[in-house]
């Protein structure tokens, strides 16, 4: 059963319209950040920046920015269309910040919280093996983490991305341990 009620929540779509018809010059701009270690990954990495008119958008002065990620065939949408979703997602939230009376989350962030729509049966081992950059691995680490990967999947991660920067040839001031996202060692 449904924890939340949809019909408390706009679409993004409904958002996006109703943002258009407060602000009839307003720019909306994805930027993929995705990189090769996200695409390692299955992951992809969006901003959505969102101008009230031109003036702004020329002069780099959003009104509000946010991120989304999604992980490919995790299921819903992101079977077959994880990036769309993703530029949906962080469209969603920068509208809500940047027009006055949102609703708070999307219907469709709702959606998935009603659902538990997370990235299951992930090896994140295996992803990490996979990995020859540090980088890489730390951000594996901390989608593991925030997926809720297990404490052993974890270590297990951390211990390889240690091994590789042990036996890698670094140059000096580029090296670190796996981090978490408050950028503690972990």
């Amino acid at each position: 059963m449904a924890r939340f009620n949809l019909d408390n929540y706009e679409t993004v779509e409904a958002r996006h319209a109703r943002a258009l018809d407060e602000f009839p010059d307003l720019r909306c701009v994805i930027v993929n950040h995705t990189t090769p270690q996200d695409r390692a990954a299955s992951t992809w990495v969006v901003e959505a920046r969102v101008y009230l008119n031109a003036g702004d958008q020329a002069n780099d002065l959003p009104k509000a920015t946010e991120w989304a990620f999604e992980v490919d065939g995790t299921g819903g949408a992101n079977t077959t269309s994880a990036l769309e979703n993703a530029n949906t997602s962080a469209l969603g939230r920068a509208l809500r910040w940047a027009l006055a009376g949102s609703k708070g989350p999307s219907q469709a962030e709702m959606q998935k919280a009603n659902t538990a729509v997370t990235p299951v049966g992930r090896n994140w081992m295996a992803e990490a093996e996979s990995m020859s950059d540090v980088d890489g691995l730390r951000l594996l680490w901390k989608q593991a983490k925030d997926a809720g990967a297990s404490t052993i999947d974890l270590e297990k991660v951390k211990a390889y991305a240690e091994r590789l920067e042990s036996s890698a040839s670094v140059d000096p001031g580029t090296s670190g341990s796996v981090s978490g996202s408050d950028g503690n060692k972990k």
